[in-house]
């Protein structure tokens, strides 16, 4: 398989309040999910340079107070969003002197701070922005070519990020566990041969979940980075997927994944077991992130958009 690489692209910085290409959910009636647990409320966004366009958008998280935020890697960029789709501010990713970064994935801290870390091959390090994009910290990172995934455990106050290390044929997994000041605290969850991490996510109960891009499955581990079980595998069946990428967890525990290659939203219980397909006529999904109010946001990187999904009903009990 042969890797998808970004080429980078100077930002637009433009000034002027817009507001993004927004498609309400009058569009979507037609992609209700049966029983109606998530029904899609709008997408917003198109290919381009401007504010609330995107070139290959691949990273996403939402914040408390409801903001989206959007990695726009090949206009080296994030930008913010209401969950209306309404564009509200965005900052580049280029630090001062030849230190570029095309930005890949990104999580929120407990201050409401962002973490960014970037396309390997333009970045290596991560950072540390505030949620107008002034820069608090940069870690640096040991090199790899392989791109990396991060988030933040907010009970501990760490931050996780994955790397890979090898060639194609002969790849090495882990994660990297970090103090917000850069100080490295360990290495883990290097068992069952993980090969090539692309998102990580840690549940309510501190539990990491590891997407892989190559093994088409997801690697759970405990906090403390012990392996638990794996679930997925190669295919386009129910419970299997096809280069997963994006992956959070709901309030109930459940667990949601961009099944990219198969052009997937999937909903899994919190032992692996499939419960629906949320979405399943998508492009190339790429980043999921739950809102405090049950919205899902998807980014999806070959229809150049941004889909957000409203939750109803009880889905503990599905």
């Amino acid at each position: 398989m042969e890797k998808t690489m970004f080429t980078p692209r100077k930002p637009f910085l433009a000034s002027a309040h817009v507001p993004a290409v927004v498609k309400t959910d009058s569009l979507y009636h037609s992609e209700q999910i049966q029983n109606e647990k998530y029904v899609r409320k709008l997408r917003f966004g198109e290919e381009g340079i401007e504010q609330g366009q995107f070139l290959y958008p691949v990273g996403v998280t939402v914040s408390v107070e409801g903001e989206i935020f959007i990695a726009d890697s090949g206009n080296q960029r994030i930008q913010v969003f209401t969950l209306q789709g309404t564009f509200v501010r965005q900052f580049p990713t280029v630090l001062s002197g030849r230190q570029n970064m095309q930005p890949h994935d990104m999580a929120l801290d407990g201050e409401g701070n962002l973490w960014v870390v970037g396309n390997s091959m333009s970045a290596n390090f991560a950072v540390r922005y505030n949620k107008h994009g002034k820069v608090l910290k940069k870690i640096d990172l040991q090199f790899t070519v392989w791109e990396r995934g991060v988030t933040v455990d907010t009970r501990r106050n760490h931050i996780l990020i994955t790397r890979t290390t090898g060639d194609w044929y002969n790849t090495r997994a882990e994660v990297q566990v970090f103090r917000p000041d850069g100080t490295l605290i360990k290495t883990s969850c290097r068992q069952q041969g993980m090969r090539y991490p692309q998102n990580i996510t840690v549940d309510g109960k501190g539990n990491i979940l590891v997407t892989d891009y190559e093994n088409a499955c997801v690697y759970v581990y405990d906090e403390d980075g012990q392996f638990l079980f794996q679930f997925g595998g190669e295919g386009s069946g129910e419970s299997q997927l096809q280069y997963p990428h994006g992956i959070c967890t709901d309030r109930a525990g459940n667990i949601i994944m961009a099944d990219s290659e198969n052009g997937r939203v999937e909903l899994f219980d919190e032992t692996g077991k499939f419960l629906q397909h949320i979405a399943t006529d998508m492009q190339e999904p790429w980043a999921v992130a739950m809102a405090t109010q049950r919205q899902l946001v998807v980014t999806d990187v070959f229809d150049v958009s941004v889909s957000v999904f409203q939750t109803f009903g009880n889905l503990s009990k599905l």
